[in-house]
């Protein structure tokens, strides 16, 4: 019997300790991850919502200070849309794609990938009505965390907050630039148009942003108990500069990283963290990315700075370094006791991308301890993930609907409160507190995909709905993982990866347009108005086209409960109404138009106001 001894012995092992020794699926877990992010999705839902519990929201987002803010994301588990952290979110959900895209394909997730992309993206057009002015939130968090409502019956201030030349945010227009630029590589191929005009926004808030310069929770107030910027904003100018560069191949981010490296802190600042509000790390490895690509050009000197810096970033996660970053017994980075897994994941992202890049340039991280080969920073993203996903001392995984131990009480209010579909039955501010907040019992909509904050420093975890700073998630928690998912379910060996997508260059900056004051006067059918106008302009490949808002007003006394749209001569794309063929109607989440009330589309193209005529009407 002693030969099975060593058998034995395995068994009681696994009995005993609740470790989880097995491969995970990370297919399964990119899919469930997407999920999220349509769980949290603003606005008018598509029919293609995967999340069924949700319905449309925010609906009036905006609307008291004269501008669309329909759509975007709800950053945690509450119902503000504050625009930092959504768009660090964009940003790493589409570096995630550029690097990663035909993994992403492989599991059949790049086209959900991309709807999540554009979902931000739609938003941030919108929320970014002229060249210097950026709203950047809507809501507030005092307001909303009194309240325990889900979003689709939310009674609490709906308030949009905006920067703009005399209150400045440069922080918050700059990470809006790279998000605009990283989004814009994203869509080169499949949506010219749309890149385009994701990459001029791009260049219109990166100007913003450099030119008039100043934090922008000193602009809105309201953010800085929720998202401070704490350091400050250099690190998204050179962010944002790093993107339009790999976006636009432009001389001149190159030249500004050059140029402001030493100043900004891009080559001054050793890192121990990276997430929505200190961003040197990914700037730091991004301009690696450049020297090793042999671009930096005469910039050489100072771009092996910025790769030092990646390097002692990388070497300090492996605990290689004079300066590591703490780790909890079970090998989990540990940075702070709220919401600590933001920086997992974002660490993750980086060690995954930089092993990549090392790789595909044949060469070793450098480290004070020595030369690490790049498969080391692979097989760290790895453990991290792994312990994520169940491989941890408490053998708990912290994505919400993986594996079979995970967090049922989740702080978020759309899961925790019956969806509206279920039991329209309103739930008042204060209510939803003492009815669904305080329940003992596990959450009535499951948030599959959800990073929740994670353990503490000593790896212990406390599934309560109070308690926020361990049960909350993020939209950025999840969105660095698409990448480090993607990457691992194609295989842990090293390979190259590098240059996925090559911009065609750019031959010069685009320089400010003067546009043509073009309004249609007002052309009215019956009791129907139509009014168009130009709201903005730029030049590409050597065209100008036009941003075209038109607004279609109900004039009789009566709703208007159907209406069809002739639109002729229009040769770009339309948002706002419903097709059917030639025909435009009201938009499919619209069943009537009140008297007295108006409707925005808007469509782009390069020439005069398309031809857009009422052709039929019905009133109630």
């Amino acid at each position: 019997m002693e030969k099975f001894a060593p058998v034995a012995a395995l068994l009681l092992l696994l009995l005993c300790f609740p470790v989880a020794f097995s491969g995970h699926d990370y297919g399964q877990a990119l899919s469930k991850s997407l999920l999220f992010f349509e769980a949290q999705r603003s606005g008018v839902l598509p029919r293609n919502q995967r999340v069924t519990w949700r319905s449309h929201s925010g609906l009036t987002d905006g609307k008291s200070s004269g501008v669309n803010l329909v759509g975007g994301y709800y950053d945690a588990g509450d119902n503000v849309k504050f625009g930092l952290p959504m768009a660090f979110t964009v940003t790493m959900m589409a570096w995630s794609v550029i690097e990663y895209g035909s993994q992403l394909q492989a599991n059949g997730e790049l086209g959900n990938s991309i709807d999540a992309i554009k979902w931000g993206t739609d938003y941030f057009i919108k929320a970014h009505p002229e060249p210097n002015v950026l709203y950047g939130e809507v809501g507030d968090g005092n307001t909303d965390h009194y309240c325990w409502q889900r979003p689709e019956e939310m009674t609490t201030d709906r308030k949009a907050y905006r920067i703009d030349p005399s209150n400045p945010g440069s922080d918050l227009a700059g990470e809006t630039a790279a998000a605009m630029a990283a989004a814009s590589i994203v869509f080169r191929r499949s949506n010219p148009v749309y890149s385009r005009l994701l990459l001029t926004h791009a260049y219109q808030l990166f100007d913003f942003a450099d030119k008039y310069r100043g934090k922008y929770d000193s602009s809105i107030t309201v953010a800085q108990k929720y998202y401070r910027s704490v350091s400050g904003y250099n690190d998204e100018l050179l962010w944002a500069a790093a993107w339009l560069y790999q976006a636009s191949n432009n001389q001149f981010y190159l030249d500004y990283l050059g140029r402001n490296g030493d100043a900004m802190g891009g080559t001054g600042w050793s890192m121990t963290e990276f997430g929505w509000d200190v961003k040197y790390a990914g700037v730091q490895t991004l301009v690696a990315k450049f020297l090793m690509q042999g671009k930096a050009g005469r910039h050489a000197p100072v771009f092996r700075k910025y790769q030092e810096k990646a390097d002692s970033f990388m070497c300090s996660l492996l605990g290689k370094s004079s300066r590591n970053i703490q780790k909890t017994p079970g090998g989990l980075i540990f940075r702070q006791r709220w919401n600590n897994m933001q920086f997992v994941t974002s660490a993750s992202f980086l060690t995954t991308v930089y092993s990549d890049y090392l790789t595909s340039s044949r060469s070793n991280l450098r480290c004070a301890a020595g030369n690490v080969a790049p498969s080391q920073l692979l097989s760290f993203a790895k453990s991290q993930v792994d312990y994520i996903l169940g491989d941890n001392p408490r053998a708990t995984s912290y994505m919400v609907g993986y594996g079979n131990n995970f967090p049922q009480r989740v702080h978020h209010r759309g899961s925790s409160i019956v969806s509206v579909k279920v039991d329209r039955t309103f739930v008042t501010c204060r209510g939803g507190y003492a009815t669904w907040f305080s329940r003992k019992g596990s959450d009535p909509n499951l948030l599959t995909g959800a990073i929740v904050g994670g353990p503490d420093a000593y790896d212990n975890f406390a599934d309560r709905r109070d308690n926020y700073e361990q049960t909350e998630p993020a939209t950025y928690n999840n969105a660095p993982l698409l990448g480090v998912l993607a990457r691992l379910s194609s295989g842990h060996s090293g390979y190259s990866q590098f240059l996925p997508v090559v911009p065609a260059p750019v031959v010069r900056r685009p320089m400010p347009i003067r546009r043509p004051k073009v309004t249609t006067p007002v052309r009215a059918s019956g009791p129907v108005a139509i009014v168009q106008k130009i709201t903005s302009s730029w030049v590409s490949k050597g065209r100008t086209y036009y941003r075209y808002s038109t607004t279609v007003i109900n004039k009789s006394s009566r709703p208007l409960k159907s209406l069809n749209l002739s639109i002729k001569n229009l040769y770009g794309p339309i948002w706002g109404l419903s097709r059917s063929g030639n025909s435009f109607g009201l938009p499919s989440w619209m069943h009537s138009l009140p008297s007295g009330k108006s409707l925005e589309f808007v469509y782009i193209h390069s020439t005069t106001p398309a031809n857009v005529a009422v052709s039929s009407y019905t009133l109630a």
